[in-house]
């Protein structure tokens, strides 16, 4: 039986928020708005990793990909549009028929389940690419998710993994600001306290078994409200990719 580090108020939170999921102007707007600063990174990475060419249509045809924490599937259905083979999994269950839903309006085939990461490495499930993407900050235990996140993946896998940064700044823009002055998120959402620095998971990602070989910042700017990546500013959100050797 596989031990979970799933953080129950965490996933409270979630559950709470599980219909705003596809409103652009709802709890979830600041992931849509980074969301195309996200899977431009993501493309590229999984590009690069895996030799494909982003201009032919369904460039990840073949690759069996995982969304872990896939909410309402913001990035479950432009990889499923690219061809990959997705499962999105979440611990939240009213996410999931809230993702269902939407992706059968699409005309998507994605394998949504309410479930784990460790249960899921339990039961000997493999992908070529894990997207873990703003979880690790919510989690009971970062090491033993990542090291799930790590058995899930085949020799040669990609994971890629965002977080928050802890640091004032970040208390300042992740707290105060998206959940107090803008009230992008409800308050409560992040706790500082879990948020970790890019050193702090470079070290952790090593520890549970894969090569960490990138980082970079998502920066957001104030002015065009518009996110990019930097590869200087990892301030306070930030992505890095790894790999399994």
């Amino acid at each position: 039986m596989s031990v979970s580090t799933i953080d129950p108020s965490e996933v409270a939170k979630f559950e709470a928020m599980a219909a705003e999921w596809w409103d652009p102007h709802g709890k979830f707007k600041p992931l849509h708005m980074l969301n195309p600063c996200r899977l431009d990174y993501i493309t590229q990475q999984i590009a690069a990793e895996f030799d494909r060419d982003l201009s032919k249509p369904r460039a990840f045809e073949g690759l069996r990909l995982l969304d872990i924490g896939c909410g309402g599937g913001l990035l479950s259905e432009p990889m499923a549009r690219l061809g990959a083979t997705v499962v999105g999994a979440d611990a939240a269950a009213r996410n999931i028929p809230v993702a269902q839903v939407h992706a059968e309006q699409e005309g998507l085939q994605i394998d949504y389940r309410h479930t784990t990461a460790e249960d899921m490495a339990a039961a000997g499930e493999q992908f070529d690419v894990v997207l873990n993407m703003e979880v690790v900050e919510h989690v009971a235990d970062p090491l033993a998710y990542l090291t799930a996140c790590q058995q899930l993946l085949r020799p040669g896998g990609l994971m890629i993994c965002s977080t928050i940064n802890r640091n004032p700044k970040s208390y300042l823009m992740a707290i105060i600001g998206a959940e107090y002055v803008m009230r992008w998120l409800p308050k409560g959402t992040h706790e500082w306290s879990k948020f970790i620095t890019p050193d702090e998971l470079y070290d952790l990602i090593r520890k549970a078994g894969l090569e960490p070989v990138d980082r970079k910042g998502f920066v957001f700017n104030k002015i065009t409200w518009i996110w990019s990546l930097s590869d200087r500013d990892l301030s306070v959100n930030y992505v890095t990719a790894s790999v399994k050797r």
